[in-house]
Parts: C-alpha cells; sequence; structure tokens
C-alpha cells in the first residue's frame, strides 16, 4: 500500500534509476500489487518528490571554457546538448529525511551555453519569475505550443532542473501514448494531469555535518552494511573521508556499529546493528536455489562491485540473475525473455 510504497522509497532515495524502469522494474518487484496512485499520492501531498539530482554535464560545460592567457587564446565553450530522453536517470527523496540533498543545482543559475534549446530555456526562465506553474499556464505564458512545452519540460527534466507535485507529470512526457492522447474508452487519461511544474532546487543551504550525516543514514538504510565499494553505483554523496568521519561519529555515539562485517574488502565497515544479526543467521541458512531476475538498472545490480562476477551496464535493457545471491545468467532482458519463454 502507501505505507510500504514510502518504506520503499525512503530505502532507495537518492539512488538514480533511468525514469522509465522506477515503476515497472523496480517499485513493482517490491510492493505487493504495486499501484501508481500511491506514489501519486504521496508526491502530490507533498512526502516525496522526484528528480535528477546529479548535473547534467551539458549543464557543466560553461564552467570548464578556457578562459585564455598571452599565449593560447580563450577556447569557445563545448556545445553539448541536454537530450529529452525517458532514461533520463531521476530519483525520488523523501522530504522529512532530505537534509543530504545538494540545496543548489549549478545549471540553474545560468542563462548561457548550459546545453538547453531555446524553448526549454524560455520555459525555465518562464518557472524562475512566475514559480510552480500549471501546465496551461506555462502555455499561456510562453505563448507556445503545447508540443514544444512538452518538449521543453522533458529536456528540463533530463537536465536536473525542473520537478512537478506529481510523478503523473512525467508519466504523461515518457508514454507516447499519453502524449499522442490516446488511450482506451474510459480508461483514456488526459495527457496531462493537475500537477504543477516547479524548479527542482531549493534555496536552503543545510550546514555540512548535518547534511553528511543524513548522507550516512541514508546509505545505512540502504544497504545496512557499508564499505566504501558499495558507493560503486552512487551519485550525489560527499567524499568517502567525509562519509567515514560521519560514521566514526555516529559508531561513537553508540548508533551504529563499526568493525569488519564481510570478508575481501578494504577499509573501514559501518553497519546498523540489525544487519549484523541478519547477515551472521545468513550461515545457518540452507541453499534453497532461489532464484530473483531483476533490472540490470535495480541497486542490487552490485555484480562485479560486491558480488563476483562480470559487471554488468546499468540499464534498463539488461538483467541480472541470482541464485541464492550468486550472480547467474546476466543477459540482456529481451534475450534472457526469450530462453524462457
Amino acid at each position: 500500500g502507501e505505507r510500504g510504497t514510502l518504506e520503499v522509497l525512503r530505502q532507495l532515495q537518492g539512488f538514480e534509476i533511468p525514469a522509465n524502469a522506477w515503476e515497472r522494474q523496480v517499485l513493482a518487484r517490491r510492493i505487493v500489487d504495486y499501484d501508481p496512485k500511491w506514489l501519486d499520492q504521496l508526491c502530490l501531498t507533498g512526502a516525496v518528490g522526484w528528480g535528477r539530482l546529479s548535473p547534467h554535464p551539458a549543464t557543466l560545460d560553461y564552467s570548464n571554457v578556457n578562459r585564455g592567457t598571452e599565449s593560447q587564446p580563450q577556447s569557445a565553450p563545448r556545445q553539448r546538448r541536454v537530450i529529452p530522453t525517458s532514461v533520463a536517470p531521476i530519483t525520488f527523496f523523501v522530504r522529512e529525511d532530505a537534509d543530504w540533498m545538494t540545496p543548489r543545482h549549478p545549471g540553474a543559475e545560468v542563462s548561457e551555453n548550459n546545453g538547453l534549446s531555446h524553448g526549454a530555456q524560455g520555459v525555465l526562465d518562464f518557472l524562475r519569475q512566475r514559480g510552480a506553474s500549471f501546465f496551461a499556464d506555462i502555455v499561456r505564458g510562453t505563448n507556445k505550443l503545447k508540443a514544444e512545452i512538452e518538449t521543453a519540460l522533458w529536456e528540463l527534466v533530463a537536465a536536473g532542473l525542473v520537478t512537478a507535485d506529481g510523478f503523473d507529470n512525467l508519466r504523461s512526457l515518457i508514454d507516447p501514448k499519453r502524449r499522442a492522447g490516446q488511450g482506451s474508452g474510459r480508461t483514456t487519461r488526459p495527457r496531462h494531469n493537475a500537477g504543477r511544474w516547479a524548479l527542482l532546487h531549493a534555496e536552503e543551504v543545510v550546514e555540512r555535518p548535518r547534511a553528511v550525516e543524513a548522507a550516512c543514514w541514508m546509505l545505512l538504510r540502504r544497504y545496512g552494511i557499508v564499505v566504501r565499494d558499495v558507493l560503486a553505483r552512487e551519485a550525489n554523496l560527499p567524499p568517502w573521508r567525509e562519509l567515514v568521519g560521519a560514521f566514526r561519529r555516529l559508531e561513537d555515539r553508540g548508533e551504529i556499529r563499526g568493525g569488519r562485517f564481510v570478508d575481501g574488502f578494504l577499509g573501514e565497515q559501518f553497519a546498523l546493528p540489525v544487519a549484523v544479526e541478519s547477515v551472521r543467521a545468513m550461515r545457518k541458512l540452507i541453499a534453497a536455489s532461489e532464484t530473483i531476475t531483476l533490472s540490470a538498472a535495480d541497486p542490487l545490480n552490485l555484480v562485479g562491485i560486491l558480488v563476483p562476477g562480470e559487471r554488468v551496464p546499468a540499464i534498463s535493457g539488461n538483467s541480472v540473475t541470482f541464485r541464492d545471491g550468486v550472480a547467474v545468467n546476466s543477459v540482456p532482458t529481451t534475450e534472457y525473455r526469450a530462453e524462457t519463454a
């Protein structure tokens, strides 16, 4: 239900996954009888937000311009563009414990050389001036066609610059049938719901130690036991040296455990007490030949990182299969379905 959806999002918040894989390949595998309405309700009530938090390379190109010297003239900025795509990485954040979030996106401050098209830049400027706005207001205020605004919003989502009140706003952009206004009978849904679009990053600045400690708790809730290797697929995190300092403070306060809990990894390890007990109990379990297949975009794709094997690219078109925790038969999803049909 809705409460279970919130608990899953609390465990996965901060981990970026392709937008089109979140519901079908991640949430539906973790929540019994998953209903998209639960996610919509959590977003519309303000309990959960979503967006791309890692900066798009194009929004950072402006800072990489060679300023030039007497012997070397100034170079022109690279013209990388933001491409609207359904596989843009996004994540969720639970607002009541989102102190780990970066307060401001550097690309939101720049109006030139940030990789945006003219239309997307116009919508971004409109949202800066008017604040959160409904789709119809953006169309009217910018004097653009609906299709142009759709493309511009999709581009801004991919750039990590905007978000919306509800997740259905993003579904309307991802689903080509929704964008075309197609549907079947009574189940036909409007192209755009009532949620407002807004800039993603707020002005509030959280004290650095508090933000780093919040990132530590986020990782502990996700993995139970944290070693440096487990961060290989993570984004939006402080440097490991800062995390270690915060983990040590949590250990000194008696809130977590520090030590050596898992063999084969270098460096310090930190864990929730319940995770340590869970790992100890695992040694007594008898292998049951349990097989689980997941999307390679899933956070549990740690093949070649924590689990022995060759790394599988973390894209929604690939899958990874585990049998009693051991990686087997990691292949593209279409090939896997053909073999098991």
